[in-house]
């Protein structure tokens, strides 16, 4: 495996790859890596020739009180990681290359950032939707890959690669959990042991509210008010939204016919966690 630093020298990799007739698969990452990043690096490598793994904890989608310095970083385990998985390049950019100051051109995926954590997080997506169309266009992927516990994140990249025709399969693989339900996530790494506890209370959340559906509910307000109160009967948990929505607008929904996207973000402590399921009807 090969550690790439240099954009140029990741384009001439890509196209040298291309030229040879080679899939490429993309994993774009903030790195600190679990089970579900090498999850999607091993359906990268099952479904391309080259696999070329980004790690950028990207300064544009932390707002000003959020965590950026924060975020857990490890490079030198990742790159084990990643070798370890068979991955071909890991691209390693600096921020100051990958945004050469002063930096004006921003993608803005309208309406679908202002929904759900776009709602909460002020320009947060904007800073995503930028950062992943840098990454496309470096390495020229054929497949890129993303995780469904990043729900709004992937119907927002699948918009943007479908309105601005761009050359890409967006693949959306299923969320990786721990043994008592909790999605992996880099930030999971700041929990204190008793906040490790009350964060299964998102996941437990979702399940309350398939449950009901399964049932036969169909209100969207009684979903949400369900999997906010599981949430908020968990310690050291603060709820900031519990949404039904329709799975490809982002739109709330007041009733739900045959499927929904539910989401949940908390505070545990001081770390912010999300979740989200899929609710389909069985003839969906």
């Amino acid at each position: 495996m090969e550690i790439v630093r240099k954009l140029n020298r990741m384009r001439s990799l890509a196209r040298q790859g291309r030229r040879e007739g080679k899939t490429i698969g993309l994993v774009p990452t903030m790195g600190c890596f679990h089970e579900g990043h090498l999850s999607l690096m091993r359906r990268s490598r099952e479904m391309a020739d080259v696999t070329v793994v980004s790690i950028l904890v990207n300064p544009t989608q932390f707002g000003s009180d959020e965590d950026y310095e924060k975020y857990p970083r490890d490079i030198v385990r990742d790159a084990e990681l990643a070798s370890q998985e068979g991955v071909d390049y890991l691209f390693v950019p600096e921020v100051e290359e990958m945004y050469p100051q002063p930096f004006y051109a921003y993608v803005n995926v309208s309406s679908l950032s202002k929904v759900l954590c776009g709602a909460h997080r002020a320009g947060h997506f904007r800073g995503v939707a930028t950062v992943v169309m840098k990454f496309l266009h470096i390495v020229a992927p054929h497949f890129a890959f993303f995780g469904f516990k990043d729900a709004q994140q992937s119907v927002l990249i699948e918009t943007m690669v479908r309105d601005l025709n761009m050359d890409v399969e967006m693949v959306v693989c299923p969320t990786v959990r721990e043994a008592d339900g909790l999605a992996m996530g880099s930030r999971n790494t700041h929990l204190s042991k008793e906040e490790r506890q009350s964060a299964t209370s998102l996941y437990r959340a979702l399940q309350a509210a398939e449950e009901l559906f399964h049932e036969g509910e169909r209100e969207a307000s009684v979903l949400r008010d369900k999997m906010r109160e599981v949430m908020e009967a968990a310690l050291h948990t603060r709820v900031d939204y519990a949404e039904i929505s329709h799975p490809r607008t982002l739109e709330a929904l007041e009733h739900v016919d045959h499927e929904a996207l539910a989401s949940v973000a908390a505070f545990v402590g001081s770390t912010r966690l999300i979740d989200n399921l899929f609710l389909k009807t069985p003839d969906v």
